[in-house]
């Protein structure tokens, strides 16, 4: 769907003429007055910003030129912890001016969890010889007194500018206007109308900014009972399903190794924001974007969902294992566990050849899907004894070896294993960045590769207030007035 849509929306800067009535009207003209300096004209309303990328690959593989299709857009990201964190991060992948708008005190809830944390600089030689491997010749005094950076925020912040903002302020309220003028999106995730009272709510920034695609992020959604109620991720997985099915059978459900319903709500955000964005291009209209953790995760629910609405078959936890396949599940071995997915017939008679049972595949339990599924019990008891014969690695030789039909199978890997896998390596899944605080930092590359490779990253994940100053100014505010705000508390120090 990435792809798709990002090559819809190049078709579109192509083809949107410049007259658009969008671009001419007076909410665009009055935004223009605000803006000093801008290098973010629009792409979607014909003017002609088109950056690209031509930079190395992390794995050394040169990139060809690769155009950014979210170049020229500006996005306004009013989000913490990590659905809305994850859903601007990938728009800032694909060329857009992220602005992330953080409390002075503490910033993104995330900057303090941990550990793990980033190293720090432990002396101000270090801090300059850091600062200038990121390009900034000195480092900010005031970023001295900073914990250090969370490896949990620098994951899904890279490609932002970080500006502190206090909106409780009138002088903070009137710039977060101000910037509304000035931006394509905007993504929030605060409680439904917390808002409003800060004149930061769809209606009062749609009047600023009529062609604004307004993002909101929500645990419940807009409306509905639970509307107000707030929603972590775990607990919304405990509230739609997802945990209900999660674990082993006998033993309590459990939660999952990452917050997957927050990551899945930032994917849809994201992607309703890619198609808004072609929509505005042709109607020059903005839209308000309802999305929530709850329905993300029902969304999420799939074939488990789907097997209840026809079937009215209630699920259950399986561990490893699929309620719908077998074998399809961890097995024990020698030493240790693999991964087997037998997804259909074919699969199955390969691994019973691999396995020295070929008999397996002409028992009548065993013959089909159906069958195997049906006497599951038993299957698994004959395979976990055949597996138990070798090691892992025995096994995973043996599978990899063999000729063609290759047959699905995994071992399961630690974090040192996933990134050393010769298959992360050879298809560039991490990038260094230089972080300004940090030094070098490995970042996770985007999952999808445009014109044979990654596309590079941008900027580092920012430090707390680190673009304040630089976005006021393109703003239009001078340093006296920068230094007001600064004196009012209106921003950071």
């Amino acid at each position: 769907m990435l792809a798709s849509s990002a090559a819809m929306l190049q078709v579109a800067k192509r083809t949107i003429p410049s007259t658009h009535a969008w671009a001419n009207s007076h909410s665009r003209q009055r935004a223009a007055r605000v803006v000093a300096t801008s290098n973010l004209a629009s792409p979607f309303f014909g003017r002609s910003s088109y950056s690209t990328a031509s930079e190395p690959a992390s794995n050394g593989t040169p990139l060809a030129s690769i155009p950014q299709p979210l170049a020229g857009i500006r996005v306004l990201d009013l989000t913490r912890i990590l659905a809305g964190p994850a859903s601007t991060m990938l728009l800032s992948d694909l060329g857009a001016d992220v602005i992330k708008i953080e409390h002075p005190k503490g910033g993104d809830d995330t900057r303090s969890w941990g550990p793990p944390f980033a190293p720090a600089p432990q002396s101000d030689g270090e801090a300059v010889a850091v600062a200038k491997k990121a390009g900034i010749d000195q480092p900010n005094p005031r970023w001295r007194d900073l914990p250090p950076e969370s490896a949990y925020f620098l994951c899904v912040n890279r490609g932002k500018r970080s500006v502190t903002v206090d909106m409780k302020k009138a002088e903070g309220r009137k710039l977060l206007h101000n910037l509304v003028k000035t931006a394509d999106v905007l993504v929030e995730n605060y409680l439904p109308g917390k808002l409003k009272s800060y004149g930061l709510d769809y209606d009062s920034c749609h009047k600023l900014n009529p062609g604004l695609i307004y993002a909101s992020i929500t645990g419940y959604g807009q409306t509905g009972p639970y509307a107000t109620s707030p929603g972590y991720d775990v607990v919304i997985a405990a509230d739609a399903g997802l945990m209900h099915i999660t674990g082993e059978a006998d033993r309590p459900p459990v939660k999952i190794g990452v917050a997957m319903t927050d990551l899945t709500t930032g994917l849809y955000t994201h992607g309703a924001i890619m198609a808004a964005l072609l929509g505005r291009a042709k109607t020059g209209k903005g839209v308000h974007i309802d999305a929530s953790l709850f329905e993300s995760q029902i969304a999420s629910l799939a074939n488990i969902a789907s097997n209840y609405l026809v079937a009215g078959v209630e699920a259950g936890r399986h561990g490893t294992a699929h309620p719908s396949i077998a074998p399809y599940q961890v097995f024990p071995t020698q030493d240790g566990f693999i991964m087997i997915g037998a997804g259909n017939d074919g699969q199955f008679n390969t691994l019973t050849r691999l396995l020295g049972a070929p008999d397996l595949a002409t028992d009548p339990r065993f013959l089909t899907n159906r069958d195997r599924v049906a006497n599951r019990d038993v299957l698994i008891s004959l395979l976990n004894d055949l597996l138990s014969q070798r090691t892992s690695e025995q096994w995973l030789d043996l599978f990899r070896s063999a000729p063609p039909p290759h047959f699905p199978v995994a071992p399961i890997r630690d974090m040192k294993g996933t990134f050393e896998h010769p298959q992360t390596q050879a298809r560039g899944m991490t990038q260094v960045m230089n972080h300004p605080r940090a030094g070098q930092i490995q970042v996770v590359s985007p999952a999808v590769s445009y014109g044979g490779g990654k596309m590079p990253l941008s900027r580092p994940p920012p430090v707390l207030g680190q673009h304040t100053d630089e976005v006021l100014s393109e703003l239009g505010y001078s340093d006296a007035d920068i230094a007001k705000l600064r004196q009012e508390g209106a921003i950071g120090q």
